[in-house]
C-alpha cells in the first residue's frame, strides 16, 4: 500500500478520498504563536475548533502553550498552566480551517470531520540590518500553516451509542410530556372540585336562609 507525502503529514494512497486540504504560505507571524494555536486544534472535530479559534482571535480566552513557555504567565482559565492571548495567530488559523472545511465541502466529505493534522512551521528568513546607527540585525521571518481535515466514519459502537443517546432523549421528552399532562389534569380536578365545593356552599347557605324565614 502507497503513502502519499501530503505536506507534513503521511497519507494512504486508497484513503486519500477522505481528506481534505489547505495551505497558507508566506505569512507574516510569530511561528511559535501558530504551532501552539494549532497544537490546541489538532484532533478536534471542526465545530469545536472554529468556536476556540473565534473566541481566542477575540481575546475572550487564552491559549496553552506548551512549548516555547519560558517565562510566560499562569492562566487561570487553563487550570493554572501557562498561556497567553494570540489574537493575530488565532486569526490567521481560523482563517485556513475555513478554507479547509470549503474545500471539504467540495470534495464532497461528510459532515462530521477531524482535524487529522495541524502544524506551523518557519519558512524564510530574509537578513534585515537596522537603517541607522548600530548596526543590528534584526531577521525578518515567515511561516506557513497546513491543516488537513479527515473525514469521520462512526463506528458500529459510536452509532450504538448515539442511538442509545437518542432513545434517551426520546424519552425524556415522553416523561415531561406525561409530567405536563398530569399537572394539567390535576388543575383542572382541582378547578372543578373548587366549583363543586362553591356550589354545594350556596346551596347550603339557600337552606339556611329558607328554614329561616319558616
Amino acid at each position: 500500500m502507497g503513502v502519499v507525502f501530503m505536506y507534513s503529514c503521511k497519507i494512504p494512497e486508497d484513503k486519500k478520498d477522505m481528506f481534505a486540504f489547505a495551505l497558507a504560505n508566506g505569512i507574516e507571524a510569530s511561528y511559535k504563536d501558530l504551532c501552539e494555536v494549532c497544537g490546541r486544534i489538532k484532533g478536534k472535530r471542526t465545530g469545536s475548533a472554529l468556536s476556540l479559534l473565534e473566541r481566542a482571535a477575540k481575546g475572550e480566552i487564552p491559549i496553552m502553550f506548551k512549548s516555547y513557555n519560558k517565562r510566560l504567565g499562569h492562566r487561570k482559565e487553563l487550570g493554572g498552566k501557562k498561556g497567553r492571548y494570540p489574537e493575530k495567530a488565532a486569526g490567521l488559523v481560523l482563517k485556513v480551517l475555513k478554507s479547509a472545511i470549503a474545500n471539504a465541502d467540495v470534495v464532497g466529505l461528510n459532515e462530521e470531520r477531524m482535524i487529522f493534522h495541524a502544524a506551523a512551521n518557519k519558512t524564510f528568513t530574509y537578513p534585515r540590518l537596522s537603517p541607522k546607527g548600530r548596526r543590528n540585525r534584526a531577521n525578518y521571518e515567515l511561516a506557513k500553516i497546513e491543516i488537513v481535515l479527515k473525514e469521520v466514519v462512526e463506528t458500529p459502537k459510536e452509532k450504538k451509542e448515539q442511538k442509545k443517546a437518542e432513545q434517551k432523549a426520546k424519552s425524556d421528552m415522553k416523561t415531561d410530556v406525561k409530567a405536563t399532562v398530569q399537572k394539567e389534569v390535576s388543575d383542572a380536578k382541582g378547578v372543578v372540585r373548587k366549583e363543586k365545593l362553591k356550589t354545594e356552599e350556596k346551596s347550603l347557605m339557600q337552606r339556611m336562609e329558607s328554614d329561616q324565614k319558616i
